[in-house]
């Protein structure tokens, strides 16, 4: 009764509401969207063609009816009544019934192709957004992602880039082959009957009114279901990874958590019903006018009938064609709602597209060449981007983005670090040292200065050679929930497995990871939680060995070791970091005193450099920091260790101080083996799994 245009008709309706409220489209936006799809100019040429022929083709049977009733049924009954021969007849209403039956099995065909093309393009649509905007969203800067929601990112690349294909293919196939169905239906039951047509078409208003009402309703509770179903989402991502669990069980309220969660579960289940009672009453009214618009042509087209002013085949062709009217016409009355959809998801699309790179690479980007390498900072100035620079607003759930200028974290930073030498960078936390290190690998750009590897500036080399000279650890390690050896195989895609054992054994992981009743294809778990912090930082330091680039930066890489591992990775990265220029960020200054120089930062600027016994003979920002860490005093003879003076009043480097002296706890502190604040190490199990930890990890 209803038609293939009232389910396209409910979508309308109910689409729109949470994507287009409010929405302004660029100028332009229609172009780029004729541009995005004209590598499918041809399918979609033979896919309209296809729709215009299928509404045809549909069109045609409510005459065919027309014709078996008039010409076959009527004029045979009639001969069978007088005695006269029904064998014309007959074989007239036959052939007319098998024709019916050819255009419905080709209209199902002509269904089947149509599908398989819009498919076929939508998919193809899907699959160039999607992997154009990762591409594009890969060559984003740091910055970018330390600004944009993870969700609302992942949401531009699945949700809109898939609302946009089907707005758009909704827009093709359902509005088009609509409005061409609409027009072949109308210029027939016109010419069949335009009084009968007149009267069926002054019913419409009758459903159209409630139906638009409905329609602002189903918007309503539908943006709302969008918001609330978000919400869930956030609660549960948040709550459903290592971290965020074990914070709800330490700090949290499970039973509060369950009941928010379960008001807002609640909450979707109730407009759910809703929806499905409001669906049901739009499909209801729009039988229910077609139902009336139908009593009204079999009434009065029966009494014109009986007149002889009208067939009765003419009737049944009118009450079929209404049956194809109603659905598509209200589909068409919402065409707004569909074309806006369509624009603003492709909009959101190019939004994500049209935002700049803020680090881009050169065209004739130079290539680094490997080796020991010579790092340079000159008068180097920083300050990090603005959230206007690098950011949008809508990845970020705030109105406006801010554009006001960041306060300078790099001052005036000069140095050198010649090919082989170690470089320790401390200072107080918030000196710029994370920053330094950042600059280097070039995931952010100077203001002023230049940083440059063997003379090449940075901004001037190709990412590539970048990437392939430069290796980082950092405080804070990432590894995939994927096994120890993708984790590895990332850095070296074709790394043997004697190499994976190799830098294994120089990090002083390999007992762990043979303890593992999976070896090397153990799964770490989620950002590999399933190990210890110590684990994790020396499966890190095996990756960048793995890599052996020729300038390695290593951010707090041994924080989460214990005094032995820490004396057994400094030993390996000694030997690894042979003829490697090194840059250090370390807190424990246990683990640079023998750099080849320790630059102090200090609100951005290098404040003193050189050796560490010639930083502690200075008595300045250093020897205070080495002081605080070891001696737990200020300096001025009262915080003392027990065999030690604080002032350093021996030989600062050896003799009875803090690094030959009784430590806080009475044992004798040699170098990498420092004791964390409070004398507690943090990791201190961390040299090794027993057997029921490594049987427990490896299941």
């Amino acid at each position: 009764m209803m038609g293939p245009g009232g389910f396209g008709a409910l979508r309308s309706l109910r689409r729109g509401g949470e994507a287009t409220k409010d929405a302004t489209v660029p100028k332009g936006t229609t172009r780029r969207i004729l541009t995005f799809v004209a590598p499918y100019k041809w399918p979609l040429t033979v896919f309209l063609v296809l729709v215009v022929i299928d509404a045809i083709v549909s069109a045609a049977n409510p005459l065919i009816y027309r014709e078996i009733i008039n010409r076959g049924i009527i004029p045979g009954a009639a001969a069978s009544s007088t005695g006269a021969s029904t064998a014309p007849y007959v074989r007239l209403i036959v052939f007319l019934a098998l024709l019916i039956a050819a255009i419905s099995i080709a209209d199902a065909g002509l269904a089947l192709v149509e599908r398989y093309i819009s498919a076929r393009v939508g998919e193809g649509l899907i699959y160039d957004m999607r992997t154009r905007v990762f591409d594009h969203v890969q060559r984003m800067p740091l910055a970018f992602f330390t600004r944009t929601q993870t969700g609302a990112l992942v949401s531009r690349l699945n949700n809109d880039v898939t609302g946009a294909q089907e707005a758009f293919t909704d827009v093709l196939s359902s509005v088009i082959g609509n409005l061409i169905s609409v027009g072949i239906v109308l210029v027939i039951m016109f010419v069949l009957s335009w009084q009968l047509t007149l009267v069926a078409l002054c019913l419409l208003p009758v459903f159209m009114l409630p139906a638009r009402w409905l329609g602002r309703r189903l918007q309503a509770i539908t943006r709302e279901r969008y918001e609330l179903t978000a919400e869930m989402n956030n609660g549960m991502v948040e709550r459903f990874n290592v971290a965020g669990a074990l914070l709800v069980k330490l700090f949290g309220h499970p039973a509060a958590e369950s009941t928010a969660f379960s008001d807002k579960a609640g909450r979707v289940r109730d407009i759910d019903v809703v929806q499905a009672i409001y669906g049901r009453f739009f499909f209801i009214s729009l039988l229910l006018t077609a139902a009336l618009a139908t009593a009204l042509v079999y009434g009065w087209g029966g009494v014109l009938a009986v007149h002889n002013e009208l067939s009765v085949g003419t009737v049944v062709a009118l009450v079929a064609y209404l049956n194809r009217l109603y659905g598509p016409l209200t589909a068409l009355s919402n065409i707004n709602v569909d074309l806006m959809t369509a624009l603003v998801s492709f909009d959101r699309v190019f939004e994500v597209l049209d935002l700049p790179p803020m680090i881009a690479e050169k065209p004739d980007a130079a290539t680094l060449p490997r080796g020991p390498a010579r790092v340079e900072f000159d008068r180097v100035r920083f300050s990090y981007p603005t959230s206007a620079d690098v950011s949008l607003a809508s990845l970020e759930s705030v109105a406006v983005l801010n554009d006001t200028p960041g306060q300078q974290v790099l001052r005036d930073v000069s140095f050198v670090a010649e090919p082989g030498q170690l470089v320790a960078l401390v200072g107080p936390s918030g000196a710029g040292k994370t920053t330094v290190s950042q600059l280097v690998p070039r995931l952010y750009d100077v203001d002023a200065g230049a940083v440059r590897i063997d003379g090449v500036d940075v901004r001037d080399a190709s990412f590539a050679s970048l990437g392939s000279a430069i290796g980082m650890v950092t405080q804070d390690v990432h590894l995939f929930h994927d096994t120890i050896r993708a984790n590895l195989l990332y850095a070296k895609p074709d790394a043997t497995d004697a190499e994976l054992a190799a830098v294994l054994g120089a990090a002083q992981i390999m007992p762990l990871v043979e303890s593992l009743p999976d070896g090397l294809d153990t799964v770490v778990g989620d950002r590999g939680y399933r190990l210890s912090g110590g684990e994790k930082q020396r499966i890190a330091i095996a990756r960048l060995l793995l890599k052996a680039p020729d300038v390695v930066v290593l951010d707090e890489a041994t924080a989460h070791l214990d005094s032995e591992s820490e004396r057994a990775v400094q030993g390996a990265l000694q030997a690894a970091l042979a003829g490697r220029t090194s840059l250090v960020i370390a807190h424990r200054l246990s683990t640079v005193r023998d750099a080849d120089q320790i630059l102090v930062l200090e609100r951005g600027r290098v404040v003193e450099r050189g050796r560490h016994a010639e930083l502690l003979a200075a008595g300045g920002l250093y020897a205070e920091l080495y002081r605080t860490q070891f001696l737990g005093g200020d300096g001025d003879g009262d915080g003392r260790a027990r065999g030690g003076d604080a002032d350093g009043g021996d030989d600062p480097g050896g003799g009875d101080d803090a690094d030959g002296g009784e430590g806080r706890q009475g044992g004798d502190l040699g170098q990498g083996d420092v004791l964390d604040e409070g004398g507690i190490d943090p990791d201190e199990d961390d040299d090794g799994l027993t057997a029921e930890r490594a049987a427990g990890r490896g299941a």
